[in-house]
């Protein structure tokens, strides 16, 4: 009998707003502003099975962009996320998002960050769900656009707990915006950098020691170098890895063909998320599915990455604590698995 992870305690680290919309929220607020929607509309904000690429994959964004510009548009859509987190048991949830692409109607990007900060409040006061809200820099965009987003997230530091460089690895390194991780890294902001996806893994090297990357976004390209997987083994770093849209982005030619079974059983920090939970139609809870169905995962490999997850959240050490207690209540199958440093 497959088994059954929806009922379980589950944390998610690697997850976009933007690529979460609820098909029915697209709808409904594309008809509130006289957006022409187009019919079906599932093939606009859906990802195929098999994209050209992680460009290709990220065009499904763009039609959710367009109702994400007004400040009632992200409150709903943020708390929406979290009631999705909620229905999967999802127990704590950070979700990321580039304020910049939300200031077509006018709003400015601290009113951008307060409203969906409000709307994930909403979400955890109507769900008992709590999240993280991470603020994206973009690849393709300038070191002066990424030093804003890191002094924004800095301003913020009582909404925001990270900072990420999200966006087309293959086609934009991340040096430009190396000063603005660094001022994040000076002023004790947490790091996270998407590497390793598009680009192989000198670009995860770049987002150790040049970004100063404490989580790694994807780094499935990491088994191309014994040398980086090393390092990264060697420091701990988490891996956020996000199977399906691994998949759809050609990161990884199929779910068979994955690094992650060799490498959470070589003692890396892999965790799983979703990525797109719009954009791949997943949840974290079908992830495990997939992976029990494809490598033999069982509740020993699901605590494992559940722990991995905890250790790794941007959270502070009592509620990290509290997170640990949480699962270790939800682990009655007494898998084993290994504590958090």
């Amino acid at each position: 009998m497959p088994l059954d992870f929806r009922k379980l305690p589950k944390i998610e680290l690697h997850c976009h707003l933007d690529a979460s919309v609820r098909l029915a929220t697209v709808a409904d607020l594309g008809r509130e502003i006289g957006l022409t929607l187009p019919e079906p509309l599932a093939p606009a904000l859906v990802a195929p099975e098999i994209c050209l690429d992680l460009a290709d994959f990220l065009l499904r964004i763009d039609l959710a962009l367009e109702v994400m510009q007004h400040r009632e548009q992200l409150v709903r859509i943020a708390r929406e996320f979290v009631e999705d987190l909620a229905a999967e048991g999802v127990i704590y949830g950070e979700v990321r998002f580039a304020p910049q692409l939300h200031l077509r109607q006018g709003l400015s990007l601290q009113e951008v960050v307060d409203a969906v900060h409000e709307g994930l409040l909403r979400g955890q006061r109507q769900t008992g769900v709590a999240t993280g809200l991470i603020l994206c820099c973009l690849r393709h965009e300038s070191a002066q656009s990424s030093l804003a987003i890191a002094k924004l997230a800095l301003a913020n530091r009582d909404k925001v707990c990270a900072l990420d460089l999200a966006g087309d690895e293959a086609r934009f390194s991340g040096r430009a915006h190396a000063e603005a991780f660094a001022l994040a890294r000076a002023e004790g902001l947490r790091r996270t950098v998407h590497a390793g996806e598009a680009a192989g893994p000198d670009s995860i090297r770049e987002a150790l020691d040049l970004l100063g990357a404490e989580r790694i976004g994807h780094g499935v390209r990491i088994e191309e170098s014994a040398e980086v997987e090393d390092a990264v083994k060697r420091a701990a770093v988490a891996l956020e890895m996000c199977p399906l849209s691994n998949v759809q982005t050609r990161a990884a030619s199929a779910l068979v063909a994955h690094p992650i079974d060799r490498l959470l059983r070589s003692g890396l920090r892999v965790t799983v998320s979703t990525d797109a939970r719009t954009v791949s139609l997943t949840t974290v809870s079908a992830e495990f599915a997939r992976l029990a169905q494809t490598f033999g995962w069982g509740m020993e490999e699901f605590w494992r990455c559940q722990y991995h997850a905890a250790d790794a959240a941007f959270v502070s050490p009592q509620a990290r604590a509290a997170l640990v207690s949480r699962l270790a209540e939800g682990n009655i199958s007494g898998a084993p698995v290994a504590e958090p440093r």
